[in-house]
């Protein structure tokens, strides 16, 4: 028969098989549209964001450019070449402390100063809504302000009050509702506080050395392209070269935000795609019993002359068009994701999703969805191919049959290696996926070793004297028993949990236990040179018992390595951060006493050669540096060029004062800069630490004082709120899991109710079976949760303690959880089936024997 007429009649069989619905395929249709739709959801979502960030590039940015230079302002000729571009903005960007008009009490303000033009784009939206000399004018002296509802809570103000500022006193006169470029100028630990440029003046804020952040915003004329400003940047480098300026373009508006939720959709598509992989087994578990029901109409086709092709093609075309509606299921709940994520993100992120119809998003999950069903179904319709009709009319199912013919199985892996490689060619981080992927891979086969120990422990251990845990035992090694289906399906999914809530716990506890008790009490930023020596007076004076450490701070862009300018050389993810944006640098004529030398020397204090540097060991290794190399870095405007004398070790997690970079004290000669320093109190009260905070700002208005407690706080709970959204999404993965359960004891249920009717002929009580498949489900839950206890705790502990470098401990707490989470799904889905299967009448299952 032709292969067109042969697909013809198994396609008119599989209609016909198919009239009596979609009994038995409820978990098959929820795993995948589950697994489709997270992965079309999120992409489409990630898409909808993107296309929003791209969309309002313009009023995001701030401008169609924005150039922005460190502890200084533009030279003439750098303002005489902004200006030719078109129109100008500029607003400057730093840290202060404001306080109340009678100086009780202050908090740490993210200080923002705009000039007339603001904004090129977009709007200030303000309450109540008021005009620019309104709102920051000058009257009587005092110059206005607008600042989020946050500040007005935190220093408990209303509009109308008063605050110093430095040297000058502002006025709140609005509150700040929304800032058209926020997301532009990144992420900020303190509450705005929004004033003029003469506000900012006035303030006295700006000193040689003040760490404040010039941004200039250019509004090009009418029908710029991108290629003019790709034009425009060249020039503006080819020009200036040693300008040291950051230059961002409209369709790069927010990077971090950009690669952040490129991050993080990765992982949640990672995520969906392991739930659709669980959800995989679902999918065999449901071809097996379905095939199993259908033994009798298989045995009859062959029995009729049909090939085992033909038997396959019939039930692969059910199976495609089952997998084809799940899959749409899928797609319109992820194509609606957009259009809820609109409305639901407005809060969390401050750039509007672009609600719309992503069809590359939904293609890639329509094709994982697909890839994912075949893989999981070749196996039990090949075996179902290759059973003979008089052994269909004479066993229970297909169960002990062994792998399929060597073409079915080599197509089941190739299909799920094609799965493997789409879904590390479309991840943006291609070995952060290959690591997901080998390890699910992985995690697939240990499960299934661990569902084989398991039932080889219950083969081999000693005979009860109990009938319902004898019945137990054998439940879990007897042919065709559930251990392997949920071992598999639970032990990912509990796996994974286990892992994020022993990481998130471990950084939560870093955060709020561990970092306070070695980190400083306060930070001090912006001492000027020539009041170091008063502040450290100050200082000793009310923290008598408390050590401060002060050192000289610079900002600086790394501009080349080697040579080769940072936009050209091909650097490592892991050290990529330290030549984003500026970093902070000090000098220091002798070996810091937290600095431990790995490489190199250090060099003698009264050195006057060439410039040296002092690189940070695993952030230079990670750049690919050795001593001897040379590193350009662009301060105040001017390129510097040092060598390296030696790597040192250097702890991040002590949270003082660190470094990537520390130079000969020559290399700086003459430049102006601040200080940074540090006051460590173990034994300082709450009330204490307001005291010293309070006579510091009296005393020194333009010194910004961090206390780290505050933000650590602020790190807690965006910590929390991350831990919890990826536990949700990680949730998706557990709920594929619980539905693969679920489907699994389904798929067994026919088989126990030959059983539990035998066993009831035999004398059995309902009392002696409920225990018998209480203790099998409870048995067998158990294994899967002390295995994904210890899977879990291994991968949370090589994440915290070799990639994060932190302490890593066990939780108990989690353990518990996990424990009775697995004890409670497995006996309680097994009990709900179990009802049933109990309920059957022993006649006509015994006339069927």
């Amino acid at each position: 028969m032709p292969l067109s007429q042969t697909l013809k009649l198994a396609f008119r069989f599989s209609l016909r098989e198919m009239r009596g619905g979609l009994s038995g395929f409820m978990i098959f249709l929820a795993c995948i549209a589950l697994g489709v739709a997270a992965i079309g959801g999120v992409n489409s979502v990630a898409q909808a964001i993107t296309a929003g960030v791209a969309d309002q590039g313009q009023t995001l940015l701030g401008g169609d450019l924005r150039f922005q230079l460190n502890q200084r302002d533009a030279t003439p000729a750098e303002s005489t070449f902004l200006d030719r571009l078109g129109t100008v903005s500029h607003s400057a960007n730093m840290r202060s402390m404001a306080r109340l008009d009678d100086g009780s009490d202050q908090a740490l303000v993210e200080a923002k100063a705009v000039d007339d033009a603001y904004p090129l784009y977009g709007a200030l939206e303000t309450a109540p809504q008021l005009g620019r000399e309104d709102l920051f004018g000058e009257k009587s002296g005092v110059f206005g302000a607008a600042a989020p509802d946050l500040l007005f809570d935190r220093l408990n103000v209303e509009i109308g009050d008063r605050l110093k500022v430095g040297s000058a006193t502002f006025e709140l006169r609005a509150r700040l509702v929304s800032e058209p470029d926020a997301v532009s100028d990144g992420f900020g630990f303190a509450p705005r506080l929004m004033i003029s440029m003469q506000g900012l003046a006035a303030s006295g804020l700006i000193q040689p050395g003040s760490l404040v952040e010039n941004a200039y915003k250019v509004r090009l004329p009418a029908g710029a392209s991108e290629a003019d400003l790709k034009a425009i940047q060249d020039r503006a480098a080819s020009d200036f070269p040693e300008a040291g300026w950051s230059i961002r373009t409209r369709s790069n508006a927010a990077p971090a935000l950009s690669s952040n939720i490129e991050r993080f959709s990765q992982f949640l598509t990672l995520v969906g795609l392991t739930a659709l992989v669980v959800g995989g087994v679902g999918v065999a578990n449901a071809v097996r019993a379905y095939l199993d029901g259908k033994r009798g109409v298989i045995a009859t086709f062959k029995s009729l002359g049909a090939s085992g092709g033909f038997v396959f093609t019939v039930y692969l075309v059910q199976i495609l068009m089952i997998a084809g509606l799940g899959i749409a299921l899928g797609l319109i709940l992820g194509a609606a994701m957009p259009f809820a994520a609109s409305a639901a993100l407005q809060s969390v992120i401050p750039v509007p999703a672009k609600g719309g119809f992503y069809p590359g998003a939904l293609a890639l999950a329509a094709l994982f969805g697909l890839l994912v069903t075949l893989a999981f179904a070749l196996l039990p319709l090949g075996r179902a191919r290759d059973v003979p009709a008089t052994a269909l009319f004479r066993e229970m199912g297909f169960e002990g049959r062994g792998f399929p013919r060597l073409p079915y199985l080599a197509t089941a892996v190739g299909i799920a290696l094609a799965l493997a490689a789409l879904a590390i060619l479309f991840s943006g981080d291609r070995r952060i996926a290959l690591i997901f992927v080998g390890a699910t891979v992985f995690a697939f086969l240990v499960l299934r070793l661990v569902g084989a120990l398991v039932q080889w422990v219950a083969r081999k251990s000693p005979r009860a004297r109990s009938v319902a845990l004898r019945l137990a035992i054998g439940n879990i090694h007897r042919p065709g028993a559930l251990t392997p289906s949920v071992v598999l399906s639970l032990g990912l999914g509990l796996t994974l949990l286990v892992t994020l809530a022993l990481i998130d716990g471990n950084l939560r506890q870093q955060i709020s236990g561990s970092l306070p008790e070695r980190a400083p009490n306060f930070f001090f930023v912006d001492i000027q040179n020539s009041e170091v020596d008063a502040f450290s007076t100050l200082i000793g004076k009310e923290a008598p018992k408390g050590t401060l450490v002060k050192v000289p701070m610079l900002r600086g862009r790394v501009m080349a390595l080697n040579g080769v300018s940072v936009d050209k050389a091909n650097v490592p993810s892991e050290g990529a951060w330290v030549l984003r944006g500026d970093r902070g640098l000090t000098y220091d004529a002798k070996q810091p006493a937290n600095a431990t030398l790995t490489e190199g020397s250090w060099w003698p204090e009264n050195y006057s050669g060439e410039p040296l540097v002092s690189f940070s060991n695993d952030e230079g290794k990670a750049l690919g540096l050795k001593l001897g190399d040379t590193v350009t870095v662009n301060v105040l405007g001017r390129n510097v060029t040092a060598r390296i004398a030696n790597f040192r070790e250097v702890q991040w997690e002590t949270m003082g004062i660190n470094f990537v970079m520390v130079f000969s004290p020559n290399t700086f000669a003459g430049a102006p800069h601040g200080w940074l320093a540090t006051l460590t109190e173990k034994d300082a009260t709450a009330a204490e630490d307001a005291r010293l905070l309070n006579a510091v700002t009296r005393a020194f208005p333009a010194v910004t004082t961090v206390r780290v407690k505050d933000a650590l706080d602020v790190i807690n709970r965006l910590v929390g709120q991350l831990g919890t959204a990826i536990r949700a999404a990680a949730g998706v993965a557990l709920i594929a899991s619980v539905l693969v359960l679920a489907g699994a004891l389904a798929a067994g249920n026919r088989a126990r109710i030959h059983d539990a009717v035998v066993l009831k002929t035999l004398g059995a009580t309902r009392r002696t079976l409920i225990a018998a498949f209480s203790l099998e489900y409870m048995l067998i839950g158990l294994a899967t949760a002390v295995f994904a206890l210890a899977a879990g705790g291994i991968a949370a502990w090589y994440i915290v303690a070799r990639i994060m470098t932190l302490p890593s401990h066990f939780m108990p707490e989690v353990a518990v959880a996990t424990l009775v989470f697995a004890l409670v799904i497995t006996v309680g889905i097994g009990l709900a089936g179990t009802w049933r299967v109990l309920g059957h009448k022993a006649a006509p299952v015994l006339r069927d024997l």
